[in-house]
C-alpha cells in the first residue's frame, strides 16, 4: 500500500462562500494559510493577481503548502519538493495524489472561498 495520500472520493461540499480576507493581504507570488471553522485548512495563493485555493497539505508527507515556494502557478513543497498546480490541485509529481481545489471569488476587494 502506498504511503502517499492518493485520490479518494470526497463528499460534496455545502457550497457556501466564506470571506477570508482582503486581497492586499496576500501579495502576488505568495500564499497564505486559511483556517476554516471546521478545523480544516486551505492554502490560498495569489498568482499574478488571480487567487487560487487548494488543500493545505502536501499529499506526500502532509507538509503545509501555503508557505512553500510558488513558481508561477506551481507550489513546490519545502519538505521534499513535490509540485502541485495551484489552479487545479493537480499533483505534478504523482498524478494520482492530486489535491482538491476550491473556487475563489473576489468581491469589492474581499477574497471568498467556496467551501
Amino acid at each position: 500500500m502506498s504511503k502517499h495520500r492518493e485520490n479518494q472520493h470526497k463528499p460534496a461540499r455545502a457550497g457556501r462562500l466564506v470571506t477570508v480576507g482582503k486581497t492586499d493581504a496576500v501579495p502576488p507570488g505568495r500564499g497564505a494559510t486559511v483556517k476554516l471553522k471546521d478545523g480544516g485548512e486551505v492554502a490560498l495563493f495569489n498568482v499574478d493577481g488571480k487567487f487560487h485555493a487548494i488543500e493545505n497539505f502536501c499529499p506526500h508527507k502532509g507538509y503545509p503548502l501555503a508557505d512553500s515556494r510558488l513558481y508561477g502557478a506551481t507550489v513546490e513543497c519545502d519538505l521534499h519538493g513535490w509540485r502541485i498546480d495551484v489552479t487545479t490541485g493537480e499533483c505534478l509529481t504523482k498524478k494520482e495524489c492530486s489535491l482538491e481545489a476550491y473556487e475563489v471569488v473576489v468581491e469589492d476587494g474581499w477574497i471568498k472561498i467556496l467551501v
